[in-house]
């Protein structure tokens, strides 16, 4: 399976239809490519033109018949409540029942507020490691993805969709986008593997979806070295070694 030409994302770049790791890649291109400069440009004005005619104005009518439908329209009273009005001594009853409530309440409360507080904590605990996390992986994608050596290859997938592959040998690693136009099975997985000999392979597995999952975005270290990035369908739990291979990535 060969590598796709840089040149078949201009329709997908006009419509806006790529996604980051090829938006970087072609806007790398198209510095350097008048060709497909120009392919663009006239992409962008044909769809321009074709959604001229999805908007038309209103008929002039329109206001007045809604304000004549306004004014038959009858307005409802303002609703009355039902209920008499209560006695003295049933609001005094009623007050001191909401007093010894408000009290127990009060003592539960304190009681309960300790354990919720650290319950809370841990939550607050554990959302900012998350956020941690997802701030580390940005930073560390946008490092690949800005590195003076990138290079991005991209492949077609059996069955539709695309693998993309942006590496960089300074970084030591890969931003991997996958994007399958039907996901597996619901007990079935992509699997990503490295394969550093293309004549004698020897699949190292660098990741694995979860179960039915059709697109992800993952980096994966050391994919810079190797000859091949494959996908392949397994079990949902992963395979040892690919059984299913949909997609491979020529890395040199």
């Amino acid at each position: 399976m060969t590598t796709t030409d840089i040149h078949a994302l201009v329709g997908a770049y006009a419509l806006d239809a790529v996604d980051d790791l090829e938006r970087v890649a072609f806007e790398r291109h198209i510095l350097a490519c008048e060709a497909c400069r120009a392919e663009v440009d006239e992409l962008r004005e044909t769809a321009s033109r074709l959604a001229d005619t999805t908007w038309s104005v209103p008929p002039p009518r329109l206001r007045t018949e809604v304000l004549a439908a306004v004014g038959r329209t009858r307005q409802l009273p303002p609703a009355e409540s039902a209920r008499p009005m209560p006695d003295a001594r049933a609001a005094v009853s009623r007050w001191r029942r909401f007093t010894a409530g408000a009290a127990a309440a009060g003592v539960l409360a304190a009681g309960a507020g300790a354990a919720t507080w650290a319950v809370q904590e841990q939550r607050v605990r554990e959302k900012n490691a998350v956020v941690a996390a997802a701030e580390l992986r940005e930073a560390r994608t946008e490092a690949i993805l800005a590195a003076p050596d990138l290079v991005v290859r991209t492949a077609p997938m059996i069955g539709g969709g695309r693998v993309t592959v942006a590496s960089s040998a300074l970084q030591r690693a890969s931003v991997v986008s996958l994007r399958a136009d039907r996901a597996p099975a619901a007990d079935r997985a992509f699997q990503l593997w490295t394969i550093r000999d293309a004549a004698k392979p020897a699949p190292v597995g660098a990741g694995l979806l979860l179960a039915g999952e059709a697109s992800a975005a993952r980096i994966v270290d050391g994919v810079p070295g190797n000859d091949v990035f494959a996908v392949s369908v397994e079990p949902a739990r992963g395979s040892a070694q690919p059984t299913e291979i949909v997609a491979q990535v020529l890395l040199t």
